[in-house]
């Protein structure tokens, strides 16, 4: 028999759930395959084009010969406005949403030690740290329009039926069983069941196939996403400098993410012939663990204007965990069905590995007075890959659908005695082959800074923009939203020679 209300029976808050299939999609690993342009204020005005440069703290992730540049103990210490815009597209219609956050985004600092015998084949060397925001993934977005094909009844028919092989669920366990006992695939199933989206196509308690309660189309959603979370990382730094022309360096970098989002999906019907009026599936994931990933790379001196870079920064290996919270509210005969289970289950953690990045870096600096630099990255996202079991056919999709994918930057900089003026532009290429489900991006910065004595203040303002697809739900209701996300992102620094 059905319930009207479903509430826990236990006390318990959160529970260990060991599901029959990942929750995990390609789409949430390029999400930590792909990275984002953050740092100091120097770095982000001149689109992070620092590779054959150094001499910033942001810079030595790109190159960490780079700590090598400095000629002091420096720190320096970075706040970043984030603020995006969304526009949104579905099905013809349109929508907007914005976010804004305000973040310490970046705080490090290098000690120099130089070798005092002029002679001397190792000049100098310096040790470092740093902490940067990677990415920042507060976000949202709302999407609304009319579906004319496809309702929210295809999710959950999809686990009601059973996959691939997977024969349906019975009858008799959706009728008796509690929530929190099922599989994560019959508990997708028991929420449609609960909010009158399907039926039983018999009524013996061994049935396994199920009908849509749906009633005809066109369907009206309304998608509402918030995310909140960025992934971090602390760089450990080690660089020299030999003779007067090469530097070279590496860094042991531990990453961290704090994700969490929170998804509300909306339908209702305009002829409500089953009885079924609307419906709103309610959930919440929240994403968190560490990795561990290196870098090396060296810089040398064609002449005392010329330089060139080349760096490595390896896969990042990731250990990660779930928790998922869900509720479903059905508008059926004039009245609220609720289906809340009120429980929070910890699903068993996965490891994910991100690809490696190349860069090539050339800088050409004009005496005292400024300087373009240029750098250009691969990374072969097709090597991304989730290295838990169970993930088949999902690594085989991401090899199959994501591709090489090129990064260009340039940054110049001028220096007009104590004040420099800095400008910068950055491409980087879509990592799918198809180039659409998430588009390329295009950006570009400026900015100021101002020399006092032993310490400097910089301002930056950046932009980008990218498109992509938002589908509604990861199974069955896959119809995506398209979103032109604008970036407008400021950043103050404050730099200390110590």
């Amino acid at each position: 028999m059905k319930r009207y209300l479903f509430i826990a029976a236990f006390s318990l808050t959160a529970a260990a759930l060991h599901a029959q299939q990942n929750l995990n999609t390609p789409e949430d690993a390029v999400r930590y395959a792909t990275g984002n342009l953050n740092g100091t204020a120097r770095f982000r005005a001149m689109s992070g084009a620092f590779g054959a440069l150094g001499g910033d703290m942001s810079a030595i992730n790109v190159n960490p010969a780079g700590s090598a540049i400095f000629n002091y103990n420096t720190a320096t210490i970075s706040l970043t406005n984030y603020n995006i815009r969304n526009k949104s597209d579905y099905f013809g219609t349109g929508t907007k949403d914005t976010d804004s956050s305000l973040e310490l985004n970046q705080l490090g600092a290098v000690f120099v030690y130089n070798n005092t015998k002029e002679n001397a084949t190792l000049k100098k060397f310096a040790i470092a740290f740093n902490y940067e925001n990677t990415d920042n993934l507060d976000n949202s977005f709302f999407s609304a329009g009319y579906n004319p094909n496809n309702s929210i009844d295809q999710y959950f028919l999809r686990y009601a039926n059973g996959i691939g092989n997977e024969g349906g669920i019975y009858l008799s366990t959706l009728n008796n069983s509690y929530y929190e006992d099922l599989s994560f695939i019959d508990q997708q199933a028991f929420l449609g069941y609960n909010a009158y989206i399907f039926n039983p196509d018999t009524s013996s308690p061994e049935n396994t196939t199920y009908s849509s309660n749906v009633p005809a189309g066109p369907y009206y959603n309304e998608n509402s996403i918030s995310t909140r979370g960025y992934n971090g990382k602390v760089a450990f730094n080690f660089a020299m400098q030999i003779e007067n022309w090469l530097y070279l360096g590496a860094n042991l970098n531990a990453h961290f993410t704090d994700y969490i989002k929170t998804s509300s999906l909306y339908e209702d019907y305009a002829n409500p012939t089953t009885g079924l009026e609307a419906v709103r599936f309610n959930n919440r994931r929240y994403t968190y663990g560490g990795g561990f990933s290196f870098n090396v790379g060296a810089i040398a001196k064609a002449t005392e204007s010329l330089r060139f870079g080349l760096a490595y920064e390896s896969p990042t290996w990731y250990r990660l965990q779930d928790e998922i919270t869900q509720n479903i509210i059905a508008r059926y005969n004039g009245s609220n069905v609720v289906t809340d289970p009120g429980i929070t289950f910890i699903l068993d953690d996965y490891g994910l590995k991100t690809p490696g990045k190349y860069t090539g870096s050339l800088a050409y600096i004009f005496g005292g007075s400024g300087l373009i630099s240029f750098d250009y990255s691969l990374k072969d996202y097709s090597q991304t890959k989730y290295t838990s079991n169970g993930y088949g056919s999902i690594n085989s999709e991401l090899e199959n659908s994501l591709d090489m994918a090129s990064e260009f930057r340039v940054g110049a900089e001028y220096r007009i005695k104590f004040v420099s003026l800095r400008g910068g532009y950055r491409y980087e290429q879509s990592p799918y082959k198809n180039g659409y489900t998430v588009g390329d991006l295009t950006g570009w910065s400026a900015g100021l800074g101002f020399a006092f004595n032993n310490s400097r203040l910089d301002l930056a303002y950046s932009y980008f923009e990218r498109k992509s697809n938002a589908p509604l739900l990861t199974a069955g209701l896959t119809d995506s939203a398209r979103i032109n996300s604008s970036n407008n992102n400021v950043t103050l620094s404050y730099t200390l020679d110590l």
